[in-house]
């Protein structure tokens, strides 16, 4: 993709240089079309004062065929056409080229974001730990352990981000944002319910049904040391003690 990417940019540095060349020779053909244009109609306006004065002298009748323009008028009058005609074909020309250089840019981009998609799948692929009876990460966990649980949350969620930017930046070296669509496929988080991002922390409460937090929407700035239960969680604790 990256020499794709390449092959693109060679072919797009070289456009502007085309075009000034393209324009160029569109400003010498209108130039030499306005230069024809004035000429023939000083030659046309000179022909119609000579027979208005032959017909008011009686040379010349009214509906006489000798009542043209003469052949020199009427090949000016061609030569403009064939030079309009010729601008006319250069600017679609340039039209065409340009739209090629917009086409090539699309399937790019599109290329890009496929790939982008397929990092963030691999690193979602990660995922978070899993809670299994084999795993002492959940289960009866100290603080310890729970701290270890969120450094490798936020250990995988900065390789993810780290993996797209790193992306992002070789095949897009122009510095340009893409709106792109979030995967459906991707897990979601937190009480915010969106994909894993930036810093998160766990809950440590056993039975938690969303596990996983992003410190901003838990009101957090940094991650927590030792133990640390979300609100659901603190609520739930509260009410079998109250029961009890």
């Amino acid at each position: 993709m990256s020499s794709s990417i390449e092959e693109f940019q060679d072919n797009l540095s070289a456009l502007p240089t085309i075009l000034q060349k393209k324009y160029a020779l569109l400003r010498d053909l209108d130039k030499s079309l306005q230069g024809i244009q004035r000429q023939n109609e000083q030659r046309c306006q000179q022909e119609i004062g000579e027979l208005t004065k032959r017909i008011k002298d009686g040379g010349i009748a009214p509906n006489s065929p000798l009542l043209k323009f003469s052949d020199e008028a009427l090949d000016e009058q061609k030569h403009a056409v064939r030079i309009a005609d010729e601008k006319v074909a250069l600017a679609v020309h340039v039209y065409d080229m340009v739209d090629a250089h917009i086409q090539q840019l699309d399937q790019y981009l599109k290329k890009l974001d496929e790939e982008i998609r397929n990092e963030k799948d691999n690193a979602a692929s990660t995922g978070p730990p899993s809670a299994t009876p084999d795993n002492s990460v959940k289960p009866g966990k100290s603080g310890e352990s729970g701290r270890g649980r969120k450094k490798t949350r936020l250990a995988t969620a900065t390789a993810a981000a780290a993996a797209a930017s790193s992306a992002s930046t070789a095949a897009a070296p122009t510095g340009m944002d893409l709106d792109l669509p979030v995967d459906p496929n991707e897990p979601t988080y937190c009480v915010c319910n969106q994909v894993s991002y930036g810093e998160m922390v766990a809950c440590d409460h056993p039975g938690c049904k969303i596990e996983w937090f992003h410190l901003g929407c838990v009101g957090l700035r940094e991650p927590p040391k030792g133990n640390w239960y979300c609100s659901d969680c603190v609520g739930t604790q509260k009410r079998r003690k109250s029961k009890t």
